[in-house]
């Protein structure tokens, strides 16, 4: 089968070669990849090779939409010529926190295409309980972009924030997945959206997403004028995976009281916090990180319904790997990159 294997080097080092091809073993499913999301993992590794986040040769890739191939001993639940949506990560499915559903705070978790192989090949093997069916009206392309980043910005706005009806909740980096995702979760719970984003074009599609008021975060005082956008009280919510100095800023854009959940760190700058304006002003802050493989379902749901809609900036055949990667760390795009066999 054919892979993008991948140890270390910048851009140039992702290259497609021939592995041998995979069989499921017990208890596992034999996925044929179609679709597979890129994230912000992937571009780190060819962008700070140094780094070596992966340890060793890795198939990368977490975001994962194909069809099964076949079934190992044991396997479950699927069928050949199913279609399939993989959930990004996997845990130990025994430890208190997978069984109340906490499945990203196992101490065993491990992300695909970091801890262990992805989908940037034509095969992958996954255990039957990380594959959710994928309904017919959602696309390979579509639901690869889904995972991850709707993962995420659900535990963040329903689990930790507890989003309420009529709230305002700053949503930081619209054209980020999370950012994308968060706007229309918030919607969806009947909160009022501001977000952030650095250009005109990325301002204009989070308000066709739902958002009420767009800033430029680019800006001196940004956080001044969310303050004044919501009602002179600021945010009582804010999403944040942005990390550096934009969290601090993000402290000074909240209402009395307002809580504030970190889920990633895209800045290169310093996490210098002013505890003072937490205590002054009774914030809440927390960070989070994935969420329960259940939150896939939920998600899935209101894709299939249209309430919720993930949004691809362009998709690239696996070919064109190093381009996808390189428009990536650009930092040009709008939402999801996908590549595709």
């Amino acid at each position: 089968m054919r892979a993008v294997v991948y140890e270390t080097g910048g851009v140039e080092a992702l290259q497609i070669q021939e592995i041998p091809d995979l069989q499921p073993g017990p208890g596992e499913v034999l996925v044929r990849v179609q679709a597979c999301a890129m994230n912000h993992l992937d571009v780190w590794a060819t962008k700070n090779p140094a780094e070596r986040r992966f340890g060793g040769p890795r198939i990368m890739g977490a975001d994962v939409a194909g069809v099964v191939e076949s079934l190992g001993p044991g396997a479950a639940g699927f069928s050949p010529g199913d279609r399939v949506l993989v959930s990004p990560g996997t845990s130990c499915r025994q430890c208190q926190r997978c069984q109340m559903g906490m499945h990203s705070d196992c101490t065993q978790y491990k992300l695909l295409g970091v801890g262990l192989d992805g989908g940037y090949s034509e095969l992958m093997r996954i255990p039957d309980t990380y594959l959710t069916h994928l309904p017919d009206n959602i696309s390979f392309e579509d639901g690869a972009s889904i995972p991850l980043v709707f993962i995420t910005a659900w535990r963040v706005l329903v689990e930790k924030a507890r989003v309420r009806p009529g709230e305002w909740v700053l949503v930081n980096a619209a054209g980020s997945g999370v950012g994308i995702a968060a706007i229309q979760i918030a919607r969806l719970f009947g909160a009022r959206v501001i977000t952030t984003a650095s250009t005109e074009v990325k301002r204009g599609k989070g308000l066709e997403l739902g958002a009420e008021w767009a800033v430029e975060y680019t800006q001196p005082g940004w956080p001044q004028e969310v303050v004044r956008l919501c009602d002179g009280r600021g945010a009582d919510a804010a999403i944040d995976s942005v990390g550096g100095d934009t969290l601090q800023k993000t402290l000074d854009a909240m209402a009395p009281g307002g809580r504030v959940v970190n889920c990633g760190n895209t800045s290169s700058g310093d996490w210098n916090l002013d505890l003072t304006t937490l205590r002054s002003r009774r914030l809440w802050l927390t960070s989070s990180f994935m969420g329960s493989n259940s939150y896939l379902h939920e998600v899935l749901k209101f894709v299939e319904t249209g309430q919720i809609k993930p949004v691809i900036h362009e998709v690239f055949p696996f070919e064109r790997v190093q381009e996808a990667h390189r428009a990536m760390i650009n930092r040009d795009n709008f939402g999801k990159i996908v590549l595709t066999w």
